[in-house]
């Protein structure tokens, strides 16, 4: 069944409780004909000002139900603690209104703490490794001096056992270390050594046996140590009930997620536990997890990690893994124990309280109430310097968007603790009316009964009253006379009665109007921020603007000023004048609509015409009543307007010429004067043309001519001093031979 406005019940009720602030009045003729039905839905105020009774007003309110609510422990027993309260509720809220409870917080004292120390056994971290093992005393008394009820575990990770992170070679995997260093293991991804252990004895074997290792470069595999620590809860110890902490210390930074395919490593890690003969057995074979992976899982195992790292490295983790600590480690490692000390103080002293697996449509708020509160968040809640056994307390705030089908939860815990609260979550989106009994009720014309004061009709009947019998049409043919386009329902303004729309009223009192209630009074242009510029009135969307006005917002007063042309002609009669400036037509440019760039040339288009009406001769010699009516026309001595000249050759191939002006939508003036200038010769002009490329060519063929005469003439003087200076030459070694000779007979020596 469904209401008069074609909205299924559900639905309805939906759309009238979504608004928190409204409340719904279920009086019967409450609306006025052809008001909406939504009326009903408003302020309490307002729905007083209109003749309501409060007891007539319905006001669906939020119901909060606290279904386990055990007190909380004052000290640790052997029994589980509580921490958080409460641990159930049940929330029923209206969308839209918020509602808000309290939960509080109490650290027990002598809380169990489980400390699982994972150590970097690289070459480089060699030092450290033999500080570690006179440490045992020194990490037990800490725990100690925190709780009576403590443990520690131990591991050790390097890096993955490929290239290019390990040396591959059988002699380097056995042994990665230097060659000197005797005492050293082959390489490993990770290694659990120990579990959870309250024996200081065993813990310093087990730390005495281990040996350091090697790898090829400077980042370490410590995300997949971290990983398997945090999902093999069974191999590794956790209890329970307990602080569980991961002591991370390591001298260089970190492979991540992407970088196992430098080796061809390209599963993606599954945040699985993969532990066999205590060793991780998947490294090879998955890539690193990502921080968020890891942070995830962390989070789940309520496991807070503390980084010791050395001074040379700059670790972001803890900006990315929430509730964690970061400490500076001495290059020997010999500080360790009070950084441990310190990150667990600042760890347990500050309480964040958060959620997890939040419905979309549901938003939290969390308010601290304490001495050191940080401000009120949707992610979290945060109480600093919180010591043990000091209650604090959070105010809660959980608000419903929308309405939801089916009951959903969510969970709010304390990062790093194990007590959670369960939040049961449910909404209330049915108005509960008093409803009269009767099915055939007088005021639905005795043909449906009313729910929540709006009349639900029986099948056949449909209307505000259920006044139409819809006979042998069905009623989805008659609604859809009411749809435009198969659109909406009368455009969502007006109501389907018999198949046609009756139109609702708007805001102003005003209605709407059309046959399917398109059409409003209202949203009209503006100008000056008037409705249709104060100088008309709106009608359907658009403007009708009064006389002397006009523009899309009756912003202008009629003038054709601006669009006048020399020629006394409105934007050439290529288009029309509107609020002073030609908008021309289609091709012609503004301002004026003089020239149009892709329009045909009318000296050719008018020119058969022209023939004819000025010299009645050419094609439409025997037709000439075409063209008088598309063309006005004078025989002119001279132009009287400069615009185009035409000069054209008629059928007789003598020339004329015209001056095409357009001056009307309906053709062009043509003024056609006796005589017609003679038009240049064209063989003149080409022979002319001719010639002075023929004498242009000669003159390049006579300067290029001299040119080349001018350098072989010098080529040719060169050549002439070079003869001469060689004939010198020559009479001077006669001279020469003739006088050696010469000397020889008169008997001289020579050399």
């Amino acid at each position: 069944m469904r209401y008069k406005n074609g909205l299924h019940r559900k639905c309805y009720r939906q759309v009238l409780c979504l608004l928190w602030s409204f409340f719904l009045l279920f009086l019967q003729n409450f609306t006025k004909a052809g008001e909406q039905e939504a009326a009903r839905c408003d302020t309490r105020a307002q729905l007083i000002k209109r003749g309501c009774k409060l007891d007539e007003i319905i006001s669906p309110k939020n119901n909060l139900t606290i279904v386990k609510e055990d007190p909380l422990s004052l000290s640790f027993s052997q029994q589980e603690p509580v921490q958080l309260r409460p641990q159930k509720i049940n929330l029923r809220l209206r969308p839209g209104l918020s509602t808000t409870f309290s939960v509080s917080f109490k650290r027990v004292q002598g809380y169990p703490v489980d400390l699982y120390y994972l150590m970097d056994l690289s070459y480089s971290m060699k030092d450290d490794l033999e500080n570690v093992k006179e440490l045992g005393q020194d990490l037990f008394a800490a725990l100690k001096s925190i709780t009576e009820h403590g443990q520690i575990g131990f591991g050790a990770f390097v890096d993955k056992t490929v290239l290019p992170y390990t040396n591959t070679n059988e002699k380097k995997l056995q042994k990665p270390c230097d060659e000197n260093y005797q005492q050293c293991q082959a390489a490993f991804g990770y290694r659990h050594v120990l579990s959870m252990t309250k024996s200081e004895v065993e813990f310093k074997s087990k730390v005495t046996e281990q040996s350091i290792s090697g790898n090829l470069d400077s980042p370490e595999g410590s995300l997949d140590a971290m990983m398997q620590a945090a999902v093999c809860g069974d191999k590794i110890g956790w209890r329970n009930s307990s602080t569980r902490l991961i002591v991370l210390t390591t001298d260089a930074g970190f492979h991540m997620a992407g970088d196992g395919k430098l080796a061809g490593i390209l599963e993606p890690n599954d945040e699985h536990c993969h532990m066999k003969n205590n060793l991780y057995t998947k490294s090879t074979e998955m890539d690193y997890p990502s921080v968020g992976q890891l942070a995830m899982q962390l989070a789940k195992n309520n496991i807070q990690p503390i980084f010791a790292v050395t001074q040379n490295v700059e670790i972001q983790l803890q900006q990315m893994i929430p509730n964690s600590e970061v400490g500076v480690l001495s290059k020997n490692s010999d500080n360790v124990v009070k950084l441990i000390q310190d990150a667990y103080h600042k760890l347990s002293s500050k309480v964040t309280l958060t959620h997890v697996n939040l419905p979309a449509n549901v938003s939290v708020v969390y308010t601290p109430k304490c001495a050191h509160a940080g401000p009120a968040m949707a992610s979290e809640g945060v109480c600093d310097k919180v010591g043990a056994g000091q209650e604090i307390s959070f105010e809660v705030t959980v608000t419903v968007a929308s309405c939801m089908e089916n009951t959903e939860s969510f969970t709010i815990r304390p990062q790093g603790i194990k007590d959670t609260l369960t939040v049961t979550l449910s909404t209330n989106c049915e108005c509960e009316c008093e409803d009269p009994k009767n099915s055939n009720h007088p005021h639905c014309k005795g043909k449906g009964r009313v729910s929540c004061g709006i009349c639900s009709c029986s099948e056949g009947f449909v209307g505000q009253f259920c006044e139409c019998s819809i006979g042998d049409k069905d009623e989805h043919s008659l609604r859809a006379s009411c749809q435009r386009n198969n659109g909406t329902e009368c455009e969502g303004q007006g109501d389907c009665v018999c198949g046609r729309c009756q139109c609702h009223t708007t805001e102003s009192g005003s209605s709407y109007h059309g046959d399917f209630c398109e059409c409003d009074d209202e949203h009209c242009e503006k100008s000056h921020n008037k409705l249709c510029g104060g100088n008309g009135k709106c009608n359907c969307g658009k403007c009708e603007c009064f006389q002397g006005y006009e523009g899309s917002a009756c912003q202008c007063r009629k003038s054709s000023a601006g669009c006048q042309t020399p020629n006394n002609t409105v934007c050439y009669g290529r288009g029309t004048c509107k609020c002073d400036q030609c908008e021309c037509d289609e091709g012609y440019q503004r301002p004026k609509c003089h020239e149009c760039l892709g329009c045909p040339d009318p000296c050719q288009t008018k020119l058969n015409c022209i023939e004819c009406l000025g010299f009645d001769s050419g094609p439409f010699k025997k037709n000439c009543g075409a063209c008088s009516k598309s063309i006005y026309h004078e025989m002119v001595d001279q132009f009287p307007i400069t615009s185009k000249q035409c000069h054209q050759k008629d059928t007789e191939d003598i020339y004329f010429c015209f001056n095409s002006v357009i001056a009307y939508h309906f053709g062009y003036v043509l003024n056609l004067p006796p005589d017609c200038p003679e038009p240049p010769s064209v063989t003149a002009i080409i022979g002319g043309s001719i010639a002075s490329v023929a004498v242009i060519g000669i003159l390049l063929l006579m300067l290029i001519k001299l040119f080349i005469y001018m350098k072989d003439l010098k080529e040719y003087r060169k050549f002439e001093n070079e003869k001469k200076k060689s004939k010198w030459a020559e009479v001077k070694l006669t001279r020469y031979l003739t006088f050696t000779t010469e000397l020889v007979k008169s008997g001289f020596p020579t050399h």
